[in-house]
């Protein structure tokens, strides 16, 4: 079966020369020779050939493997990179230009990937360049596993190994070596490092029609960049199984390919193919470093993962392997300014992984320790009767909540709360009743456990503003007006997280009323438990005002306003339920004679 891939690119025959404007427009650092369309040269702005005083870098090769190379040009890395059509070829002219343009008295380094066609371009240009007075020395790269030897004259591939040899080289010449130097740790480089790769599907060509010779439950191991078949095609295997074959292929004492043996140090880079999200690729790095320590006895000094050297829109990764030693690590930590290069993974690694920070010991406004007391004091038993009566005020509102939010949400909001209250009845035996404000704490870790939901989320965030609210204050008792500041802290957390405020038909809705209340009356002199029950009615109020409300927050806010009108908010009606009834159960007790 064929196919042709949907691209998103105006003429196939534009798209490297609109690539290139689009990648000099985002990095200012970036500049592109006037030469559109046979000579396609992205090279750094602050380079001008004849007055550069550093070893050029320059590579090149057939484009649709970006970021490489252009994406590699930057102070630290590449001086310039020449641009072919997609996996053709640059033509030698370009190649040329592009010598001219940044090479100055101290010559340049071409690096080059090992196929056939960029070997005679570069080799021609480097020919013609050296003709012309021009310093140039070239390093082939080939560092493809996958084929066994002998290679006859075609060798190794050059794949995404390269970009750890254009690193090292560049490193090296803003350090300001020889051109025979610098070629000198460029081809050492070559030489450390070996690739292969696996493959899901195959890339699609811009403008072309492409075949799918991949069919589903197949991968492809050991291909190449360019679309060509791999090595095998095998049945899809778990990313664990894969890179463990990749690893061994590459590190095989039998093939030879890298000088590498127990012991070794090593870096490591984990290549995307073009259309393998980053999570898979961190899946495959996470499965090789372990790997390469404890079955190939290697310690990996440098991880490297993402996108490097691409095959347009293929779905799979390589895995280069490169023996390491200090100058290696040295050339790669140096700093760059290429754009594409990642940043943050140089220096030596700390443990990967850490013991999760456990909370603060709590410390309690009393001598006793944290669960039920064996004898409630006053406040105990208030907040005993409060909490008991709001659970249950909840239970029993669960069908009329779920008939409401069936209209205006998803019909069980209802059955949220009721999770939420029975945890915490089931749970009260526990709580530490003599101590106000870890019960609140308790409250809040009962609900987290078990109630889910938006409404639950909600719930904690409005428990743990008020638990730390109360625990700033010094005294040993909480008092009413301890109790008003820690409503007014829950509900400005729950509006800053939640991001309702008054008048969006929401929770706040009964909460903020019977906090405004709440302090007035306490203000004006009123007994605590007449100021709570008065604001328990003021809670009552605004629950029954959002009928004619027109919802900003959560489900509702997709509901016509005429269904609206019809039901009052279900959270806003649950909270002024549970509201009123503690008020209600505080008023009672304290009217019941001791």
């Amino acid at each position: 079966m064929a196919f042709q891939g949907k691209k998103l690119i105006n003429d196939p025959n534009d798209v490297v020369t609109e690539f290139i404007e689009g990648l000099v427009e985002t990095y200012p650092g970036l500049q592109y020779l006037d030469g559109f369309p046979q000579v396609k040269v992205v090279l750094r702005a602050d380079v001008s050939g004849g007055t550069y005083d550093k070893v050029a870098i320059i590579s090149g090769g057939g484009s649709g493997h970006e970021p490489a190379q252009s994406g590699f040009v930057g102070e630290g890395m590449l001086t310039a990179a020449i641009c072919g059509d997609v996996f053709a070829s640059p033509q030698v002219d370009s190649i040329l230009a592009g010598i001219r343009a940044v090479t100055g008295p101290s010559g340049c380094l071409l690096i080059v990937t090992n196929y056939t066609g960029d070997r005679l371009n570069f080799g021609l240009a480097a020919e013609q360049a050296k003709s012309e007075g021009y310093k140039v020395e070239t390093v082939i790269v080939g560092d493809d596993c996958a084929l066994p030897p002998p290679r006859g004259i075609a060798g190794r591939r050059g794949l995404a190994g390269t970009i750890l040899v254009h690193k090292i080289a560049g490193a090296a010449a803003a350090a300001g070596l020889s051109l025979a130097d610098v070629a000198a740790e460029a081809r050492r480089a070559s030489e450390m490092v070996g690739t292969m790769g696996v493959a899901l599907s195959i890339c699609t060509l811009p403008g072309q029609v492409t075949p799918d010779r991949l069919g589903p439950g197949k991968m492809e191991v050991g291909l190449g960049i360019h679309g060509e078949p791999g090595a095998a095609v095998a049945d899809l295997q778990p990313v664990d199984v894969i890179v463990s074959h990749i690893l061994k292929q590459i590190l095989s004492p039998e093939t030879n390919y890298v000088p590498i043996t127990r012991g070794s140090r090593v870096v490591l880079m984990v290549n995307g193919l073009g259309a393998t999200p980053g999570m898979e690729l961190m899946i495959a790095s996470g499965k090789a470093v372990p790997k390469l320590q404890l079955e190939h006895g290697l310690a990996v000094d440098r991880v490297y993962t993402g996108s490097f050297m691409t095959s347009l829109d293929m779905a799979g990764f390589s895995i280069s392997i490169m023996k390491a030693d200090q100058t290696i690590l040295q050339r790669l930590d140096a700093v760059t300014k290429a754009p594409y290069w990642p940043v943050g993974v140089d220096g030596n690694h700390p443990p990967a992984k850490i013991p999760v920070p456990l909370p603060p010991s709590r410390s309690t406004k009393s001598d006793e320790p944290l669960g039920r007391p064996a004898q409630l004091n006053e406040q105990g038993q208030i907040l005993e009767v409060a909490i008991e009566a709001a659970a249950n005020a909840i239970k029993k509102l669960k069908d009329n909540l779920n008939d409401w939010d069936g209209k205006v949400g998803d019909g069980d909001c209802g059955s949220t709360m009721y999770r939420g209250a029975t945890a915490v009845l089931e749970d009260m035996k526990n709580y530490p009743l003599n101590d106000a404000t870890e019960t609140v704490n308790e409250i809040g870790s009962s609900i987290r456990r078990d109630m889910g939901g938006t409404s639950g989320i909600l719930y904690v965030i409005f428990c743990k503003a008020a638990y730390a609210q109360l625990k700033a204050s010094t005294q040993s008792v909480v008092t009413s007006k301890n109790w008003a500041e820690a409503l007014e802290a829950s509900i400005a957390a729950v509006s800053k997280y939640g991001g309702a405020s008054a008048g969006y038909r929401t929770m706040l809705d009964a909460l903020i009323p019977a906090s405004t209340v709440l302090q007035e009356r306490l203000k004006a002199g009123d007994d605590p438990v007449t100021a709570f029950l008065l604001s328990s009615e003021a809670a009552l109020g605004g629950a029954e005002s959002t009928k004619n409300m027109q919802a900003e927050a959560g489900r509702s806010s997709y509901i016509s306003g005429d269904i609206l009108a019809s039901v009052p908010d279900p959270g806003a009606m649950a909270a002024a339920s549970w509201y009123r009834a503690a008020a209600l159960a505080v008023k009672h007790k304290n009217q019941t004679p001791p």
